[in-house]
């Protein structure tokens, strides 16, 4: 397809009848999805606004916006989701149109009303369509006067004992948010409060509704695009099965191991539902497929989501276009072309990096990025099949990853003609990657690529549910890479430290080939530097660990550092330089990549992260003994029933939950005991370190 500029002459906005000329578009959102926008606004010679909440002031999306409007404050509540300071802000900036993205407020009809009633063009769907699909209980009841098939709903209060396991699930919203699965009938009344409270945080609605919960399910959607002339298009499918905490890890297109009969199923169920609510522009209808072979496969429909989704990058690989293109022309008014929508060719799957660490809770991260670099990124929306390796990514080398929004980094897609060949070529992107930083999922995807029920495309959704212990072991050999990252990062320490022949006292060394000669010796005894570990390095729960300490002894020999023998036996010191040292094991030759940050104590090598400690350890602080300590900054949302000073609580019981980017975390009591302390309030903000409550 052509993605020149659009056409004005003869497109109209559905409602008005007027025929809006877009020139200049706001984004009413941040990070990786306003960038995406950008990208094909600039193409399209449109002026883009960016809106900024003051922890992005200096993001990526801010600075790359032709302007840029600040929301002051911190918190998505007074920023990104206030509609009337985006809309005031569109208008102070000049721009014609709002493009919302995904997330905040892209699934809010007031917004889109609001929008509209400013003069401006609401690049999504007509309010009324939006409303409509809000409240998922609405939705299902119009899902099924249009023939769409459904789960049958439970009536909470009276669900048959045979009928678990069951899902409990929030009306609004999405993103796992207020969706527990219930195996027990007698967890049941309790999960529904616990969804009811998490729902009513998040969207501002409590309501909850129970329906059966399938094992072993596949995620299965519909990419819809439908103008405002009644054609409506089904882009093909997308699986997204492999999820955490009902949040999509790794999805792609087209969803292999459906037969034609599904296929030609799902389409018209997603064609229906966008009839049904009068859509216009992209969207995307969601089903739930049973497992088992073809004659098993039942589709049910889950929701539709009124805007454009995390994943759509695959299905503008596979398909040659460009969504957002699209939606900016179905909001002139213009009409998709003739014939159909392109057909799909190769395979294209997305992995969604995270600043988290999945072996402990799939706890965020935050922190300053201090590299990120992705080989081989090169494609771009809309360049269709062909295009490789494509980055979308909400961050850069030097962004600093806080705690108050989702720990998503990057989008990282690979295209290839076939599924095997593109889930290769993401998996070995993934490993040549180099992620400076928090610690993040990079490990675990690349395992999950590899793993055989994903490479056999054996698909559901409780994939990491029952693999993820297996994912987060250390893979075979991991000790003695480990060691031989250790001892690189010790040897680049050691030749960025000594200074050239003749320089005045440590002056800091270029980096050079440490074989080259004419360098004057240090001490010929062993050299000793002390390292911990920053996290395990591998993504595992069963590594050394984050804070385990480790020491590398090395000597100086003929002018560079060099191995100590019967250190490292069958290693030997090919070369050294301060970001770079080549190992020989064996008769095989590594290079180990060195970056150090900061004051030098930031240590990277490979996939590996230290901290480089000085020769006599810090005095820590003495803390009581029984105090939960938070492990990353948040907010504390909830403090469960009866948890007070004083109370005597089990093992495992939960005290209170924190709030960080965009999940929540439970915490519990270590062990059977009373509260002697907690220090904490609901709405209150911790730091990493930070007493939560003493437990003894």
């Amino acid at each position: 397809m052509n993605d020149s500029r659009m056409e004005s002459e003869n497109r109209s906005q559905p409602d008005t009848g007027e025929q809006p000329l877009i020139t200049s578009v706001l984004v009413a959102n941040r990070g990786e999805i306003a960038r995406r926008v950008f990208v094909t606004c600039r193409a399209l010679g449109l002026a883009t606004v960016a809106v900024h909440s003051d922890p992005d002031t200096d993001a990526p999306h801010t600075r790359e916006a032709d302007a840029a409007v600040r929301l002051p404050g911190s918190a998505p509540a007074d920023t990104y989701l206030r509609g009337d300071l985006v809309v005031r802000a569109a208008l102070a900036a000049g721009a014609d149109a709002v493009h919302p993205g995904y997330g905040f407020l892209s699934e809010n009809a007031d917004f889109a009303r609001a929008v509209r009633d400013a003069g401006l063009v609401w690049i999504g769907p007509p309010p009324e369509a939006v409303e409509a699909m809000a409240s998922k209980t609405r939705a299902k009841r119009l899902m099924a006067d249009a023939g769409v098939p459904l789960l049958a709903p439970l009536d909470p209060g009276a669900v048959p004992p045979d009928a678990f396991p069951v899902l409990v699930k929030a009306a609004s919203g999405g993103g796992g948010r207020g969706m527990r699965v219930v195996r027990e009938p007698a967890a049941l009344a309790g999960q529904i409060e616990a969804a009811r409270a998490e729902a009513a945080a998040a969207f501002g609605d409590g309501e909850v509704f129970v329906e059966p919960y399938v094992e072993r399910g596949r995620h299965v959607e519909v990419q819809i695009l439908a103008d405002a002339h009644g054609e409506v298009w089904a882009l093909g499918t997308r699986d997204c099965s492999l999820q955490r905490r009902h949040q999509k890890v790794i999805e792609e297109a087209p969803a292999p191991g459906l037969d034609a009969a599904l296929r030609g199923t799902l389409r018209d169920a997603a064609v229906a539902a966008a009839r049904a609510v009068g859509y216009t522009g992209a969207g995307t209808v969601e089903f739930l497929v049973t497992g088992g072979g073809p004659a098993e496969q039942r589709p049910y429909f889950l929701e539709m989501n009124t805007r454009l989704q995390v994943e759509h990058p695959v299905t503008e690989c596979v398909h040659g276009l460009d969504l957002v293109a699209w939606q900016l022309r179905i909001a002139e008014g213009e009409p998709l072309p003739p014939g159909g929508p392109p057909a799909a060719r190769g395979h294209a799957v997305e992995a969604r990096l995270y600043a988290e660490d999945p072996a402990h809770d799939w706890r965020p991260q935050t922190g300053v990025l201090r590299l990120l670099e992705v080989p081989g990124a090169g494609g771009v929306p809309g360049a269709g099949p062909g295009s490789g390796v494509r980055v979308d990514a909400g961050v850069e080398s030097g962004s600093e990853i806080g705690a108050h929004y989702d720990p998503m980094l990057a989008k990282v897609v690979a295209w290839a003609p076939t599924r095997g060949a593109a889930v290769r070529l993401l998996a070995h992107t993934l490993e040549r990657a180099r992620i400076h930083g928090p610690a993040t999922n990079r490990e675990l995807l690349v395992a999950s690529l590899r793993h055989p029920d994903f490479v056999s495309a054996r698909l559901d959704t409780g994939f990491y549910d029952r693999n993820l212990a297996q994912l987060t072991k250390p893979p075979a050999g991991a000790d003695t890479s480990r060691a031989h990252a250790l001892l690189a990062a010790a040897l680049a320490d050691a030749v960025r430290r000594q200074p050239p022949p003749g320089a005045a006292g440590g002056a800091p060394r270029p980096a050079v080939a440490a074989r080259v000669g004419g360098w004057r010796n240090l001490a010929s005894g062993p050299q000793l530097r002390r390292y911990a570990d920053r996290g395990t390095g591998d993504g595992s729960a069963s590594g050394p660990g984050e804070g385990t300490v480790h020491e590398v002894r090395y000597v100086w020999r003929r002018g560079r550092p060099d191995v100590l023998p019967g250190d490292h036996p069958g290693v030997r010191v090919a070369e050294v330089r301060e970001d770079a040292v080549v190992l020989e094991s064996d008769g095989v030759r590594r290079t180990w990549e060195v970056a150090a940050y900061g004051d030098g104590s930031e240590v990277y090598a490979g996939p590996y992260a230290f901290t480089a400690l000085p020769r006599l350890p810090e005095p820590e602080t003495a803390r009581e003994p029984g105090s939960l300590l938070a492990q990353m900054p948040g907010t504390v949302v909830r403090i469960a029933d009866g948890v007070e000073a004083g109370a005597e609580v089990r093992a495992g019981q939960p005290l209170l939950w924190l709030e960080a980017m965009k999940m929540e975390h439970q915490v519990t009591a270590p062990a059977d005991g009373r509260v002697t302390a907690l220090p904490v309030e609901v709405g209150g903000q911790v730091e990493v370190g930070t007493v939560l409550a003493v437990v003894n």
